[in-house]
């Protein structure tokens, strides 16, 4: 069962973006925690046919394993034990899933569809 501080610090961070039509994209870079719930992720993307680019996003995770926007709007609570939750941001389903069980090594799966996404977003975090 995870709680925040097992969060806590600096992770690798690998990304596959897969799109249902189009080009795969892949993220490296490096994912923090801070020890009051501050996530910040950075690294280069690289499309197919596009130049690199760097790449950025902050949430707010609360102590129960809440994930918040950085504008404060919730986002989606982490099952502690690992397992499926969602997001419905109208007009799109997110659903991901936590995976746990190679702690510290893990993994998070998004599935995202609505009228203009459809894609797979598979993310590898491991302690650097």
């Amino acid at each position: 069962m995870r709680v925040l501080s097992d969060f806590t610090g600096r992770w690798a961070l690998s990304r596959r973006i897969v799109p249902a039509q189009g080009a795969e994209a892949r993220f490296e870079g490096m994912a923090a925690w801070t020890a009051a719930g501050a996530y910040e992720e950075r690294g280069l993307l690289r499309v197919a046919g596009q130049p690199p680019m760097q790449a950025e996003r902050r949430y707010r995770w609360a102590a129960d394993l809440s994930v918040y926007f950085e504008d404060g709007r919730f986002f989606h609570q982490v099952p502690p034990e690992g397992g499926a939750t969602g997001h419905w941001c109208d007009p799109d389903q997110y659903d991901v899933v936590y995976d746990f069980a190679d702690w510290p090594r893990w993994q998070v799966r998004w599935a995202v569809l609505g009228p203009r996404k459809n894609y797979e977003m598979i993310s590898h975090y491991s302690r650097e």
